[in-house]
């Protein structure tokens, strides 16, 4: 009987070894497999094969047992791209912890997963994975799912429900799956501490019965379709810590049970349709350090018990109606780092405490009623990075500290009753880049130690009691690109050294008592927004400020002159002074002259018509009675007529075709060359009889681009309109777009050409969304709308969708219902609000910079099914070396690759599926200027310990 039991046991432990044998033998093969499956650098590590049954067990990411079993796969974060090989069970039966997260794993869910029945951690987020998943019932020993920012489309994976050892859930950012509701199965899951569904197309309310899952630590369901109310029932989930809710369209009052969750550490609320009052009770949770409910609809003020809180550091309740005094001492017990007031109905001084743990970054508290003044103590707050308190009725004196802060990025007092002068000490803000006082009651000069504040933007001075010079050292401003003075008493001739700010973009010296000559030079600065109206001014107008069609910017200076002839400006401004009598003799030989050689031209012009007249008629479908028939809408002075355009539109001078018409180039008399884009009009009914009218999109695309002028926004000559068709005529680019010079073979833009044409492209889109009196959102921002002049400068076209915000904040995200737009380009919100805003814009930028720093195109073959360049690169970035592998292979060589990852990132802020996330285009402009290429020195700011969703 012994002698059994021993060979039973030898046979057992044979068995054994040969079975642990057979698994080590499998586990070497997938090991290998996994190498020839994925590539990246990472894969060097795994020097294969190896000496050893188990020596694979010391490669980095593997994770054995004492016996040499696999139990860990730890493949985050390595840069690796390919599919991942099926079978994984099957060689590595007793795993325990798969993580493939932050890589480019390029098929959908490994679906033999499933059969991993000890796996315990399944982490796949931020990995590319596309299409359906499956049922995950057979995962019975899974406590921790993460597959957040990929992909998925199809149903829900309801079967989670089934996972009843399953302690953390995570889909965030997975918008493709259909619209589902939460199964109140999922409160089976006693165990689950961390749910976290946001952007995962939920939709319906949130149920009662969640706060039956008490275990729960972490609940998150933000950026869905959730509606009704918040359920009173949360205030029974006694460990909850995280709280996030918003971007939804939630509705009713803030719960006062949420008072009752005393280990919550962060609530957002935000972005919801909520009314009513902030509950005191939420405001005394001991260790509360959140607090964000902006953009609601909440009234009353902030309970006073707030400021006794010793751990608060986020404070976002703007955009709400939120009313009365906020508490003096708010912040003074905790290392406040946001206070967000803006855009309530706040009355009273502003608080003055928040700054006393010396933490504070944003102070930001415009469109209120705060009176008083500005507390001495924010002028102490080194830390500070943006102080804005606009649109209040703040008077007294400015503290000249305030001026001098080392890392303060904007302040903006504008649209108060403010005194006092602009100190020398701003000479210290070397981190300003918008200074903004506009409408107060500021006096004195303006230093020149402005000119040391070198990272200034935007300067905004207009409409105060400012006197004295403009001091001519302000030319030093090399990033600055609007420069406000007018509507002050400045009394000093104009700095020809303006002209050397190349950057800039609005220029307005208007309403103040400047005096001479308008210096030629200025005019290299067109065609941006000048104004020069309602001076002292004297002497003869520089011509190509007429050619513009500028007069309007430089009336109301008696004084002026114009040296030459205009019936434009006849009633405006005088002739200047005749020469002397030898001078006009002479002048009258050269006219005469000019008349003969002007008659010879009308003839050949005459003749050339004439035998061209029936061929016009035969190629463009234009009757000889019509073919000068167009009404005249000029937005500069014109150096041609519309025989000359119209005779020119044949076949020869067609450059393109597109949806809205035909483009021509065409080279004029006297040497220049036009863009014409010919449209045919549309037949509307009016009555009993059929008329031709302006086509929406065109109307749209003179009102909107015969308003503006920008040096990044393509120039619109004039527009001729007739019964049968109409012409734009515009500024020609000789470069073509920059479709063209990114994706065909034959050209070439090194990087820094590259980031020239990204920056001024933002900059041109910033001038439209923040420097007009309504914004303008284009709507169809892509490279092929961005138009490259001959020095590869780029100008914003095709204006025939965009839309006039009327909106009484440029800062506000105004929409409109009108679905527009290029597939690839457009922003995720339009899925389900059908509405563009000024961050839609921001997106479709985003989708440009990818394609000028990767090379590629917003839909290649080699993205996937269902992918696009943001989820390519998406996949890509999880360590610098993935960062690296998107960057256009052209560019390999180049010196410049920290500042193409720099603006790569910049890219994936402007494309986050969440609106509110952007950035504005103000800030692009700023974050593009600190990533120029060839900038000598870094600007440093403090570190933010948060990441704030929409800072105003």
């Amino acid at each position: 009987m012994a002698t059994t039991h021993y060979s039973l046991l030898l046979f057992t432990i044979s068995l054994l070894f040969l079975q642990s044998l057979c698994i080590q033998t499998n586990q070497s093969t997938f090991i290998s497999l996994i190498k020839q499956s994925l590539s990246g650098p990472f894969m060097s590590s795994w020097a294969l094969p190896c000496s050893g049954d188990t020596c694979f067990c010391t490669f980095p990411g593997i994770g054995c047992d004492d016996n040499g079993i696999v139990f860990k796969l730890d493949l985050s974060s390595r840069s690796l791209a390919g599919e991942f090989p099926p079978g994984i069970c099957s060689y590595l039966p007793k795993l325990r912890v798969l993580r493939l997260d932050h890589n480019d794993i390029r098929s959908g869910f490994p679906v033999d997963v499933l059969n991993c029945s000890f796996l315990e951690v399944l982490n796949m987020s931020c990995s590319g994975l596309t299409g359906t998943l499956p049922d995950f019932s057979p995962l019975q020993s899974l406590r921790s799912l993460d597959l957040s920012n990929n992909f998925f489309s199809g149903d829900f994976p309801l079967s989670i429900t089934n996972l009843t050892n399953i302690e953390a859930i995570n889909f965030n950012q997975n918008p493709g799956f259909r619209f589902w509701k939460l199964p109140e199965d999922i409160t089976r899951l006693t165990k689950l501490k961390l749910l976290i569904l946001s952007t995962s197309s939920m939709r319906g309310d949130i149920p009662p019965w969640v706060g039956n899952m008490t275990s729960l630590t972490d609940l998150e369901l933000s950026g869905n379709l959730l509606t009704g109310s918040i359920p009173a029932t949360l205030g029974k989930l006694h460990n909850l810590q995280f709280l996030e809710i918003y971007y939804n369209r939630l509705t009713g009052v803030i719960p006062e049970e949420l008072g009752n969750l005393t280990k919550l550490i962060d609530i957002d609320l935000s972005g919801n349709e909520l009314s009513g009052q902030i509950p005191e009770k939420l405001c005394e949770l001991p260790e509360l350090e959140v607090l964000q409910a902006y953009s609601n609809k909440l009234t009353g003020g902030i309970p006073q018990v707030l400021c006794n809180s010793t751990t608060l550091t986020i404070l976002s309740i703007y955009r709400n109606s939120l009313s009365g005094q906020v508490p003096p001492e708010l912040g003074k017990y905790s290392g406040l780092v946001v206070l967000e007031l803006s855009e309530n109905q706040f009355s009273g001084e502003l608080p003055a405490e928040t700054c006393a743990g010396g933490q504070l970054l944003y102070f930001l508290a415009l469109g209120n009623f705060f009176s008083g003044s500005l507390p001495e103590s924010l002028g102490y707050c080194r830390s500070l990075i943006r102080f804005r308190v606009n649109d209040n009725q703040l008077r007294g004196s400015v503290p000249e500290s305030i001026f001098s802060l080392p890392h303060v990025s904007i302040i903006d007092l504008s649209f108060n009753l403010l005194q006092g002068s602009i100190p020398k000490s701003i000479a210290g803000a070397k981190n300003l880049s918008g200074l903004f006082l506009q409408n107060n009651q500021i006096s004195g000069s303006l230093p020149i130690q402005i000119s040391w504040a070198s990272g200034l933007v935007k300067i905004d001075l207009s409409n105060n009691m400012l006197s004295g010079p403009i001091p001519a050292e302000i030319s030093s401003l090399s990033k600055l690109n609007q420069l406000s003075l007018q509507g002050n008493m400045l009394d000093s001739p104009i700095p020809p050294s303006l002209s050397s700010l190349k950057s800039l973009n609005v220029l307005n010296l208007s309403n103040n008592l400047l005096t001479g000559e308008i210096p030629e030079s200025l005019c290299d600065l067109l065609p941006n927004s000048l104004d020069f109206s309602n001076n002292r001014l004297s002497g003869p107008v520089p011509i190509p400020l007429l050619k513009e069609g500028l007069i309007e910017s430089v009336s109301g200076n008696p004084s002026l002159c114009v040296p030459i002839h205009l019936n434009l400006t006849d009633h405006l401004l005088p002739l200047c002074p005749q020469p002397s009598l030898r001078k006009r003799l002479n002048n009258i030989w050269v006219i005469g002259l000019s008349i003969m050689l002007s008659m010879f031209g009308i003839l050949l012009l005459a003749k050339r018509w004439i035998h061209k007249r029936n061929q016009e008629e035969e190629q463009d479908g234009i009757s000889s009675s019509s073919s000068f028939s167009y009404d005249v809408t000029s937005f500069h002075k014109l150096s041609f007529d519309q025989h000359e355009i119209v005779e020119a539109l044949i076949d020869k001078n067609i450059v393109g075709h597109g949806g809205s018409g035909t483009v021509y180039k065409i080279e004029l008399s006297n040497g220049e060359r036009v863009a014409v884009k010919k449209l045919w009009s549309r037949k509307v009914k009016d009555g009993s009889s059929d008329h031709l009218s302006f086509d929406r999109e065109l109307r749209s695309e003179v009102e909107t681009l015969g308003s503006i002028r920008h040096k990044n926004i393509v120039k619109l000559y004039c527009c001729f309109s007739s019964l049968d068709s109409n012409l734009l005529v515009y500024e020609y680019m000789p470069n073509g777009n920059l479709w063209d010079a990114l994706h065909n073979e034959w050209s070439f833009l090194d990087w820094p050409a590259r980031h020239r044409i990204a920056l001024g492209i933002a900059q041109g889109l910033a001038y439209l969304h923040h420097d007009l009196l309504f914004p303008i959102v284009h709507r169809d921002i892509k490279t092929s709308n961005i138009l490259l002049d001959a020095s590869f400068e780029p100008k914003v076209a095709d204006f025939g969708i965009a839309k006039v915000l009327q909106a009484r904040d440029h800062d506000h995200d105004s929409t409109t219902t009108v679905i527009a737009g290029t597939y690839g380009y457009l922003a995720p919100e339009y899925a389900y609000t059908f509405k563009a805003t000024t961050k839609c814009d921001v997106y479709s930028f985003g989708v440009v910079l990818m394609e000028l720093i990767t090379g590629k195109k917003p839909n290649e073959p080699e993205f996937g099914e269902n992918r696009d360049i943001i989820r390519w690169v998406s996949s890509k970035i999880a360590s610098r070396e993935g960062e690296t592998e998107v960057l256009d292979k052209r560019l390999s060589w180049s010196p410049f690759k920290d500042e193409m990852i720099q603006v790569l990132r910049i890219a994936l802020r402007c494309t986050c599926s969440s609106p509110g996330l952007r950035p504005s285009m103000n800030e692009v402009v700023q974050l593009l200027i600190e990533a120029d290429p060839f900038k000598s020195d870094s600007i440093n700011s403090p570190s933010s310990k948060f990441k704030a969703k929409n800072p105003t």
